[in-house]
């Protein structure tokens, strides 16, 4: 006869068998993702518009178009149908190496801006905008705005925009050395949405080890406003395992024009972590979650480490989303040693989480 205990051990396997919790499959909880949210697309962006709707755009593995997904729900990016918006020149500019678009809608106006080389020389990256006035940007017609002129305008991407008190600023990665080949970040006030004030400085140069491994590298700006600091991501060194997050910040009230109003810390924040799997992760966005107020994190990462020939031209970089929590001194908390799906639960100091 079995005993009380075993079956209890018996009834409680056959309660979580039928409830979906076999093999360790949990019912998702909040904020928890259905990761990888998006196969071979690097570089993600997601818009979230008053009413609820989420837009995705990123690279894709051909480096030839521009695409748009449209969802109600960050996990509904994953079975969103892509719908192409704009295909790259068969001649000139804009005709190669199609990178790391961003969608903004600013003023009413949809805007989406990119990197491109041209069709003769795939490495004259310089950076683009597109415009379009429809409500919906998966629909309309996309006017191209051109270049976005920059100094000193020799290898420029990764534009990123965002408003602070009234203005409008943009941050952007070009050459930032005469002493070396490597790419800094740039920041500037924009006098319209395509065009840039003539004051243009660094806030950040890749200076420590870590952002110097295979390339000299700070690339990928992401802005987030909270607790009085406006907080930057970026990404550095090489585009494999050794690809990691570095943060940046200033006083809400500083003059972001100021290189002297920018701290840097001297650690990456997020970076590769074999044991999760989570290898080179990097070039992220920030976005609110369904509920209005929680801080979420997109970005992309390979779930393997080994990688034939040039990184850059390895496609499975994956879209990904993590909870992003704060620390009860109101800095980010990007939970280093947690998996995707842990941060949505994790317990502890997570003060100041709130929307401002």
């Amino acid at each position: 006869m079995m005993n009380s205990t075993k079956l209890l051990q018996l009834l409680l396997a056959v309660t979580l068998l039928f409830s979906g919790c076999a093999g360790g499959a949990l019912k998702p909880t909040k904020n928890q993702f259905n990761n990888p949210l998006a196969l071979q697309r690097a570089d993600p962006h997601v818009w979230k518009t008053k009413d609820g709707t989420y837009y995705f755009v990123a690279t894709v593995p051909e480096y030839d178009r521009l695409e748009i997904r449209k969802s109600k729900t960050i996990n509904g990016i994953k079975e969103a149908e892509p719908v192409v918006v704009w295909r790259k020149h068969e001649k000139g500019p804009m005709g190669n190496h199609i990178w790391a678009p961003e969608l903004h809608q600013i003023d009413g106006k949809w805007y989406i801006y990119f990197a491109a080389g041209s069709v003769e020389d795939k490495w004259a990256i310089r950076k683009y905008a597109l415009s379009n006035t429809s409500a919906d940007p998966t629909k309309g017609e996309w006017k191209e705005e051109g270049e976005i002129v920059s100094k000193p305008n020799q290898f420029t991407l990764d534009a990123t925009t965002f408003e602070h008190k009234g203005q409008r600023y943009m941050i952007w990665v070009d050459r930032a050395s005469n002493k070396e080949i490597n790419t800094g970040l740039y920041i500037a006030k924009m006098t319209s949405p395509t065009t840039l004030g003539d004051k243009q400085v660094v806030i950040s140069r890749p200076e420590y080890a870590w952002e110097r491994i295979g390339h000299n590298v700070n690339e990928a700006p992401a802005v987030i406003i909270r607790n009085g600091k406006v907080f930057v991501t970026f990404s550095a060194s090489a585009t494999d395992a050794n690809y990691a997050l570095g943060l940046l910040w200033a006083k809400e009230d500083a003059d972001l024009l100021d290189t002297a109003s920018w701290n840097k810390l001297p650690e990456p924040v997020f970076y590769t972590n074999e044991r999760l799997k989570r290898f080179g992760p990097g070039h992220n966005s920030f976005i609110v979650a369904e509920d209005g107020k929680t801080d979420v994190m997109i970005y992309h990462a390979r779930d393997y480490k080994e990688i034939k020939g040039e990184p850059l031209y390895d496609p499975n970089r994956h879209t990904r989303a993590r909870v992003l929590r704060w620390t009860e001194d109101g800095m980010p908390d990007f939970g280093q040693e947690l998996d995707d799906n842990e941060m949505a639960v994790k317990k502890g100091k997570q003060a100041k989480n709130a929307k401002k």
